[in-house]
C-alpha cells in the first residue's frame, strides 16, 4: 500500500493518505522529538499489529509504515506555494 505524507498547516504532524485520498491518519511529534503513528480510516486494520511508536524520527515512523504495509510513503509538498514563487509567474 503506497501513502502520500502530507505536512499538517501549523502543526507538527503530517497526514496520511493512500493514493485514493483515503485518509490513513496522521503522524505527530508528541512530545517534540519523539513520533507516534495515528491509524485511522482504512488504516485501522492494516496497522493493528503495527509498533505505533515513539520513534525517535519522522522517517523512523514511516519505515515502519513501509515496512509493516510493504508500500512505500511519499512527502508531498502542502499548502500554497511562497509568495516569492506567486511574484515570480
Amino acid at each position: 500500500m503506497d501513502i502520500d505524507v502530507t505536512p499538517k498547516p501549523d502543526e507538527a504532524a503530517w497526514l496520511l493518505t493512500d493514493l485514493l485520498g483515503r485518509p490513513m491518519g496522521h503522524v505527530a511529534e508528541e512530545p517534540a522529538g519523539e513520533f507516534k503513528i495515528h491509524p485511522a480510516g482504512q488504516a485501522l486494520l492494516t496497522m493493528k499489529a503495527m509498533k505505533c511508536g515513539p520513534f525517535r524520527t519522522l522517517d523512523d515512523a514511516l519505515a515502519e509504515i513501509e515496512l509493516f504495509t510493504r508500500g512505500t510513503c511519499r512527502r508531498v509538498l502542502g499548502g500554497d506555494p511562497p509568495a516569492e514563487a506567486d511574484a515570480a509567474s
